[in-house]
């Protein structure tokens, strides 16, 4: 599963609204989204107009208009997300439980990468169907007030280098951070 630009900007936009909901800001303009978020407007638009017509968010026409969420946090899974605008989320067609396709391999009841790739789908979609908006909105702004709080790391981001994902800036890294 690779996540599409589509499917990157429709999760930020859910997160960013989550955001303004559990701050209590209202809606949140079009224009505003995108410049927050870092996104083409266009793009946005039409990203929000598959959100709105799924039922995730609504819109207010006019000045004081914007886009807000339409469910509550809680019920909306990141999988039902990327599923929306992304569709499948295995990697190759054959180990897809929705837009299955039939693959080249000569056995394909027997055959390893087959089995890989459902497993491979089987993670991606327990975790994606395991989290709500809530709860990514929740670690979202738990990091935020972990950052804002600690010292900076300057020893960890070389000025100009690429800064590679370190596994405890994960999400559930930051989710098994709170229980301890």
């Amino acid at each position: 599963m690779r996540l599409t630009k589509r499917g990157e900007y429709a999760l930020r936009t859910l997160i960013r609204l989550g955001i303004a909901e559990r701050q209590k800001e209202g809606v949140i303009s079009v224009s505003s989204l995108a410049e927050q978020e870092h996104l083409p407007f266009k793009f946005l638009e039409a990203i929000l107009f598959e959100l709105r017509t799924a039922g995730y968010v609504e819109s207010t026409r006019g000045k004081y208009g914007g886009t807000r969420l339409a469910k509550p946090m809680k019920s909306i899974k990141m999988g039902e997300i990327v599923r929306l605008i992304d569709g499948k989320l295995a990697p190759i067609g054959c180990a897809s439980e929705t837009e299955y396709e039939k693959c080249s391999c000569p056995d394909e009841t027997h055959c390893g990468l087959r089995m890989l790739m459902i497993d491979v789908r089987n993670a991606i979609a327990n975790i994606l169907d395991r989290y709500t908006l809530e709860n990514v909105v929740e670690v979202t702004l738990r990091k935020q007030e972990q950052c804002a709080a600690a010292p900076k790391k300057t020893a960890r981001k070389k000025a100009g280098g690429p800064r590679h994902a370190d596994p405890s800036d994960g999400f559930l890294a930051v989710l098994l951070d709170s229980v301890k």
